[in-house]
């Protein structure tokens, strides 16, 4: 951009959203993510006409209103079915469902003042946490948490922004044993780190702080306090909170402008680990999934759960293709990115007025004047583009195409990803110094911004966690991946053509994550035990878990489908009847004396057995065992056979997908 002293120029910075949206056009072609553009009518929403004061002269009735309505509708359904309110006793107005022509002609009728869209006017997140049916009062209800330290392994944080406060906290509880480089903490930031070679040629000084976004915008997901009025230039204005305020927060900054370097993340989890952190955050993974033990997220989460901290990572950005899921260790909890019910779209307006509708965000005011849509090209192909606003998403929770999904590539019996959670669209806190758009000329700062990806999703099951383990300290990593994962809410397989493989065992649930019931527990022996299963060596596991004892004992005959995982997956040829088995151990740790029955679903056409159906419990962390087997007629290629099996006592459900696949087409 043209600059004249220290602004830019008005005509540069009018051409500002032309440029930033011919650019990410470019982008979501050549990366075929998000974004479909549609010629015709956008989707009706509800609009609220304020007509003033009734007058004294006159009586608007409802009836009035409807003929209002016939006046501007453009067809298809009569205004009577478009009505949703007509306000005729203090004041004088109406609320109907209306496209944008049908607003834009209702707000040139004589009489009307302002037309403008209906919005929920109490304070939200970046609507994320309301949405997960998460609010405020609830937050505040649930344990305070101020003890729980989650380690955020990203770009760093910006320790000066509103959501990183370290007001009404007390001192780092004793166990913390973390350090701050080159950075001031506090008492919400109580430990930061970053990684970088001495030698190394970076633009900015060396230290925790983010100079992306990235990072303050991940860890103020998981844990930022209470923000009003956030937004991104008015878009997506609400309140931005983390779903775990309370919670403490240790920076390891291990990505830079040129990425995230395998040995500083394995630096960043032998920290960490040894720092003290309760759960470790990390929105990053390679291309692919590769083998566990070349893998250093899986390295390295896998001592971190050895010693009682939890690992949640993001899924990856390579969907839709069947197989992409990069991160895939049954011992780290792997997070796919699903819609909420916001969107936010955007217009191009075309020199011959008609209007493209899509998904993109311009934060820039909408212009008048039209402009080129090739650069250089100065009276054709004109356009001009309008300011992006947000309107209700009816379809959510549905999950992203640019998620990654499974097959497991390593493990094919594991099911990854683990569960879904908000990933589009998701205002969070920013870097000042971070870029705002794909426009690298953009110069623009601000302190919050709306990004996409399973990045987003990532911390908001980081946050759930981090309230369970408030909530149970003494709790494993696998129980409360089990309580993340056995409480959430069933995702329609007819919208996923890839059922569990897209979104696990399903949307997030905040509500019930605290109380489980039931959870699959399992330890760092039982994540060995299905190494060996796999192939690999005595001596190779026991250089890895430094016990001379992690042996993989002869007498030991289990396989991956019979390891205490909280979902059944099975990977079955295609073309050929199928049996498995699942052998599966239930810990209580919902009311002493319980009993739970098992409800089986199917559409599948799948036979599915529960020996035995019925669980009872005397005490809690009390145990009981059962066996699931499952029988098919043949699947085809690139086939997904899902059911479910749900344990109740009336107060609980602890929901188990079974999953059944077959070989993927790789061209397919």
């Amino acid at each position: 951009m043209k600059r004249v002293g220290n602004k830019i120029s008005r005509e540069t910075m009018a051409m500002a959203p032309i440029k930033y949206f011919t650019g990410l056009l470019v982008a979501i072609t050549s990366l075929s993510l998000l974004a479909s553009f549609t010629d015709g009518h956008e989707d009706r929403q509800v609009y609220i006409a304020y007509m003033g004061n009734q007058p004294s002269s006159q009586y608007y009735s409802t009836d009035s209103h409807l003929t209002l309505l016939d006046r501007v509708l453009d067809g298809g359904s009569s205004a009577k079915e478009r009505l949703v309110y007509s306000y005729t006793r203090s004041f004088n107005g109406l609320a109907a469902r209306l496209t944008h022509e049908e607003k834009e002609k209702l707000a040139g009728e004589d009489g009307v003042i302002s037309v403008f869209p209906s919005r929920k006017l109490k304070t939200h997140t970046t609507r994320s946490w309301d949405f997960l049916g998460f609010p405020r009062d609830l937050q505040r209800k649930q344990s305070t948490g101020t003890d729980v330290i989650v380690g955020v392994f990203d770009t760093g944080i910006w320790p000066e922004a509103e959501a990183f406060s370290d007001e009404g906290f007390g001192p780092p509880p004793s166990k913390w044993k973390g350090v701050c480089q080159n950075f001031r903490c506090n008492n919400k930031i109580v430990g930061a780190r970053f990684y970088i070679a001495p030698d190394a040629s970076i633009p900015v000084d060396r230290s925790p702080r983010d100079f992306h976004g990235h990072g303050s915008h991940t860890a103020s997901t998981v844990a930022g306090r209470e923000v009003k009025k956030a937004s991104l230039y008015g878009i997506a204005k609400g309140t931005a909170r983390g779903g775990a305020p309370a919670a403490r927060i240790a920076v390891y900054k291990i990505c830079w402008s040129d990425g995230c370097d395998s040995h500083y993340i394995l630096a960043a989890f032998d920290d960490a680990i040894a720092d003290g952190v309760d759960i470790i955050s990390m929105s990053l993974g390679g291309s692919f999934a590769i083998d566990y033990f070349e893998d250093v997220l899986a390295i390295g989460s896998f001592h971190a759960v050895a010693k009682g901290i939890l690992t949640s990572a993001s899924a990856g950005n390579y969907g839709p293709y069947r197989g992409t899921v990069a991160n895939v260790a049954p011992w780290m909890l792997v997070v796919a990115a699903s819609s909420i019910d916001r969107r936010i779209v955007d217009k191009v307006v075309l020199g011959n007025n008609m209007t493209i509708r899509g998904i993109s965000i311009n934060s820039f005011p909408t212009q008048k004047k039209f402009y080129p849509l090739v650069l250089g090209d100065e009276r054709r192909p004109l356009s001009r583009i309008l300011k992006s606003r947000a309107v209700f998403n009816r379809g959510a929770p549905v999950v992203a195409s640019f998620s990654s999904r499974g097959p497991n590539p390593i493990t094919p019996n594991i099911l990854k990803p683990d569960i879904s959670a908000p990933g589009t669209e998701i205002l969070a806190t920013w870097s000042p110094k971070g870029l705002v758009s794909l426009y690298v000329n953009d110069t623009r700062s601000v302190k919050y911004n709306i990004l996409s990806g399973t990045s987003m999703a990532c911390p908001h099951a980081t946050a759930v966690a981090a309230s369970v383990k408030s909530f149970h300290p003494g709790w494993s990593p696998a129980a409360v991946m089990s309580a993340l994962m056995t409480t959430a809410t069933p995702m329609s397989p007819s919208r996923h053509p890839e059922a569990e493989l897209a979104y696990g065992a399903g949307q997030l649930n905040p509500k019930r994550a605290t109380s489980p019931g039931l959870v699959y527990d399992a330890t760092a022996r039982d994540y060995v035990n299905m190494l060996c299963e796999q192939g690999y060596s005595t001596r190779l596991i026991g250089l890895v878990t430094g016990d001379t004892d992690s042996s993989c004992h002869k007498n030991v005959n289990v396989t991956t489908v019979d390891m205490n995982y909280p979902t059944m997956t099975r990977y079955v040829a295609q073309g050929k009847e199928f049996q498995a088995e699942f052998w599966r151990t239930v810990t209580n740790v919902g009311n002493p004396n319980s009993t739970y029955r098992a409800k089986v679903a199917s559409a599948s056409g799948l036979h599915i057995q529960v020996n035995p159906r019925k669980l009872r419990f005397r005490e809690l962390n009390e145990k009981r065992s059962f066996v699931v087997r499952v029988a098919g007629k043949p699947l085809s290629l690139n086939s997904v056979a899902s059911a479910s099996i749900v344990w109740s006592d009336r107060k609980h459900e602890v929901r188990s997908p079974i999953v059944i696949h077959t070989e993927r087409d790789l061209w397919a």
